[in-house]
């Protein structure tokens, strides 16, 4: 084929341009005709957990849009690092592709000074998926019936009522950080490193509890926890009754948790706007969108420019809440 090459090109520059265009054929098929193979989708989080059940949907809609398999990989573990890891050192053929989270390309790295991976150049965005507002969730024998309620109570009495938290640095106790600092308040902070706290919350052991809706959404709706709060510019359609924290006097508190599909660095612009307008796609779906909703939250896809745009905004937020709580894990 070098030889080939070297013949055609020695004449005219047209048959130099056109041994080139067939020389990159097989590539530009290949580019093409994908996906021609199963995919997987790298998942930083265990199976059978909330973010699990939100990536095997989109696999599902995935492989309805493109007519190839896709299946969700699950490479838990280390805070989302090990996962992450994988993802960004896969080949970048189109055919590994990454969910990444809030936790993982927003938070993690503000929390380790070293990392086995760089979160902003070993991945190439190419669509949100959803967000999930974030609720303040407590147990029906707390006497606040909102935010502005509590924030009042723990003005007046500091630490009076326990928060449970998933752990220093995750997602709960950052979200529970940030809201002491913007209230100008202090509760007691209980962290759980390895048991769920849901069940202690729901048997009244501990008051609050920050966190994204899902896990906490069917107690709400079925009285069994309350929220005083939640996050996002208008109340939610499956909560219209909670305010939301901008109501309540904290328009800078905004934690949203949010999941998204990349792809290594490196892969080709063509499969990545391939996967960009399927992504498209599946935000089309009726009963997608209802479930989103349903536990709280809003399926929404964006174009790679767009979520590239969103995952920075995302990250500077939470590195300044970080860095203001003080919070390092290494």
């Amino acid at each position: 084929m070098k030889v080939l090459k070297k013949l055609i090109s020695s004449h005219t520059p047209a048959l130099a341009v056109a041994t080139g265009l067939v020389l990159s054929a097989p590539g530009a098929a290949a580019q093409a005709n994908y996906p021609s193979k199963p995919v997987r989708i790298i998942a930083p989080f265990a199976a059978g957990t909330g973010p699990d059940a939100n990536a095997r949907e989109l696999a599902a809609e995935l492989t309805k849009v493109l007519g190839q398999s896709f299946y969700v990989e699950n490479r838990p573990g280390a805070s989302n690092i090990i996962g992450t890891e994988v993802a960004a050192k896969a080949p970048n053929d189109g055919y590994s592709l990454y969910i990444g989270t809030t936790s993982s390309l927003s938070v993690v790295p503000h929390l380790y000074s070293k990392l086995p991976f760089n979160a902003e150049r070993d991945f190439a965005p190419i669509s949100l998926l959803g967000v999930l507002n974030t609720g303040l969730i407590a147990t029906p024998g707390v006497q606040a019936r909102d935010a502005r309620e509590l924030i009042a109570q723990l003005k007046a009495k500091p630490e009076s009522v326990s928060v449970a938290t998933q752990g220093i640095g995750s997602y709960s106790h950052l979200s529970a950080v940030w809201f002491n600092s913007a209230a100008g308040v202090k509760s007691s902070l209980v962290p759980y490193n390895s048991n769920s706290p849901y069940a202690d919350l729901l048997a009244g052991q501990i008051q609050l509890m920050y966190d994204g809706l899902p896990a906490a959404a069917s107690n709400v709706q079925a009285g069994k926890l309350k929220l005083l709060g939640i996050t996002g510019k208008e109340r939610h359609p499956s909560f219209p009754n909670v305010p939301t924290f901008a109501e309540q006097g904290l328009p800078d508190y905004a934690p949203i948790a949010w999941q998204g599909l990349l792809a290594p660095a490196g892969t080709s612009p063509a499969i990545l706007e391939k996967l960009s307008a399927s992504m498209a796609k599946v935000c089309q779906s009726q009963d997608l969108a209802r479930k989103w909703r349903d536990y709280g939250g809003e399926l929404r896809c964006n174009t790679p420019a767009e979520f590239s745009a969103f995952i920075t905004a995302d990250r500077e937020m939470w590195g300044k809440v970080i860095r203001a709580a003080g919070v390092k894990l290494d």
